[in-house]
This record gives structure tokens, C-alpha cells and sequence, in this order.
């Protein structure tokens, strides 16, 4: 993010406390969401807005009721959504705004979005059977929002978070380390900056029996150059991104890694018991970052904690 931007935002987010959008359809891992952001989420000056969408009178709904009738059920169990979500995020989670509305969630939670710091998601809804995955709702939300999402997982430690940040250079992931100092709670936090270089083999078509190569033959290939270039780059880019965390009391390590990007990240989430991954989303299409497109998306789909999502500023 310009330095200017940044200033700008955290002056915006002093005067106004951080708004954030809470989205529950009243089932188990919506519940779970909240109360991961609860705790994710810096106390200071937060304002939760919390929103539950019921669908809109059809005719699989009729069954001889009239749209008014339906309209004062629904808005009923909505009520008692919102109400056990308020339970839910404790009597510690500062000022709650209960808010409903009639119509497609993924659409109305979308639209919403623009207008909060950030939206906190479930993965998944009511009905849904497994471990990983996003549904249709989260998928959506992922994709179309242009304002930072959250999707809340339960957490997996007791004590002081555990973040890993995906740190590639692009303009998105700059933005979202500044989003995550802005808005999160990272007191005695211990975070990972991790930086993957893609394999060579990707982007010169070189069979993946590359690791095979002798070193006299990597260093003097084409692909060898470039892998040292990208070391040295990812070496870079991360001290930029540790620069950027300077201001918080939190324990920083750094790993610079070879392979795909989402698998690499993915298996040191699982392996170093994170609670939460912050990936910037960004459509880079060169030929060090060809993959980086789809990264952020398959990082919220296969990830076992939560996963913070930030566009590339407009």
C-alpha cells in the first residue's frame, strides 16, 4: 500500500474504530467464526456488525402460507440468529449491531462489504459434512468481495496466536500485512514470513526431475540463474514485509521456500499449527509469479485455520 494510503486508513480507523462485517446463518461453524474473530481482531474502537440472510419467499416455500406470514416466520428465526450470535461473541466483544435482510446471502454479504474494514465469513454453512472446503456462500464471498474477508476457522492454540503471512511482493501483499497490523490483535503474536519461489522447471518447461541435476548443471542453466535470482529476491521481500511489522511486539521468523506456492504454504500451515494465514489476492501474471493468481484462492479453500484474504487496493 502507498505510504500515503496507509496513513490515510489508519487515521480513518482512529477517528472511526474498525467496522467489520460478521456474517451467520446460525450453524456450528458460523458460531465458530465469530468467535475467531473475536479473538483474532484487535479490542480497540471494533464496532461488529453482525448479519444473518433469510432467503426470500419462493414457491418451494408456499405450501398454502402467504408472503407476509412467511416474512414474520423468518424474520423471527433470524432474530433468534442474531440474538445467540450476540451470546456468542461474549460480553467482551465491544459494540454489536445486530442487522438482517430477505435474499441471496453471497449477494447481499458482497454488497455489504465495501462498506467495513472487513467481512468474517464461515467456510462453510448449515448442512455442510467434512473437515476443509468453502461453500457456495464463502466461495462466492472470496471471490467477488473487493474489501478484505476473513474466513474463520476455530482456532488452534489457547494462548498467543500463531500467523503465517504468504509474502510474494505484489501490491496485495503489502496491502495485507498493513491490513493485519491495522486491524488485528498481534500483542506477543509469533509470526512466520514465508516467501516460495516457484520451481525453474515451471517456468522453462524443464522435466521435474530437476532436483536430480547436479549442481555444476543448475548453476550453469538458465533455470539455475534464475533460481538464485529468486532467492535472493525472496530474501528481500521478506525483510520489506518484516519492516512492516516493526511497530508490534511480536517474534518474527522468516522462511524462504522453492516449490507451489499454495502447496508450500499449505503444508507449513498444517505442520506449524497456525491459526490464521494472510495471503494477498492479486491477478500478477509474469514470468517469475505465474501461479500467484490462484494461490490465495486454493490457501482458503484447503487451509486448516483461518485464512485472511486482501485485494489489491483500487
Amino acid at each position: 500500500m502507498h505510504p500515503g494510503l496507509q496513513w490515510r486508513w489508519r487515521i480513518k480507523c482512529t477517528l472511526f474504530g474498525v467496522n467489520v462485517l460478521l456474517a451467520t446463518d446460525g450453524s456450528d461453524e458460523a458460531t465458530a467464526a465469530l468467535r475467531a474473530a473475536v479473538r483474532l481482531l484487535s479490542p480497540i474502537d471494533r464496532n461488529l456488525n453482525v448479519l444473518c440472510v433469510a432467503p426470500r419467499f419462493t414457491r418451494l416455500h408456499r405450501n398454502g402460507r402467504r408472503r407476509q406470514d412467511y416474512e414474520r416466520d423468518i424474520l423471527g428465526e433470524t432474530t433468534q440468529i442474531l440474538e445467540q450470535a450476540r451470546v456468542a461473541l461474549g460480553s467482551d466483544a465491544g459494540t454489536v449491531n445486530l442487522l438482517t435482510e430477505i435474499g441471496s446471502a453471497s449477494a447481499a454479504i458482497v454488497s455489504r462489504a465495501g462498506d467495513y474494514d472487513l467481512t468474517v465469513i464461515g467456510p462453510r454453512g448449515r448442512g455442510a459434512t467434512g473437515e476443509l472446503g468453502l461453500g457456495p456462500v464463502a466461495s462466492r464471498v472470496v471471490e467477488h468481495a473487493m474489501a478484505p474477508v476473513l474466513v474463520a476457522r476455530d482456532l488452534r492454540s489457547e494462548g498467543i496466536a500463531r500467523v503465517l503471512i504468504a509474502v510474494d511482493g505484489s501490491t496485495a501483499s503489502l496491502h495485507a500485512i498493513e491490513t493485519l497490523s491495522s486491524l488485528f490483535d498481534l500483542d506477543g503474536a509469533e509470526v512466520c514470513l514465508m516467501h516460495i519461489a516457484e520451481t525453474p522447471w515451471v517456468q522453462f518447461g524443464l522435466d521435474e526431475n530437476w532436483e536430480t541435476y547436479s549442481e555444476e548443471a543448475k548453476e550453469s542453466s538458465e533455470a539455475g540463474v534464475m533460481e538464485k535470482e529468486l532467492v535472493r529476491e525472496g530474501d528481500e521481500l521478506v525483510e520489506q514485509a518484516r519492516n512492516l511489522l516493526r511497530i508490534h511486539d511480536v517474534s518474527i521468523t522468516t522462511r524462504v521456500e522453492e516449490g507451489n506456492p499454495a502447496n508450500e504454504i499449505l503444508s507449513e500451515a498444517e505442520r506449524g499449527q497456525y491459526d490464521l494465514i494472510v495471503a494477498g489476492a492479486t491477478g500478477a501474471r509474469d514470468l517469475k509469479h505465474t501461479m500467484l493468481g490462484s494461490v490465495s484462492a486454493k490457501i482458503a479453500w484447503g487451509a486448516p485455520c483461518s485464512v485472511l484474504i486482501v485485494r489489491e487496493p483500487e
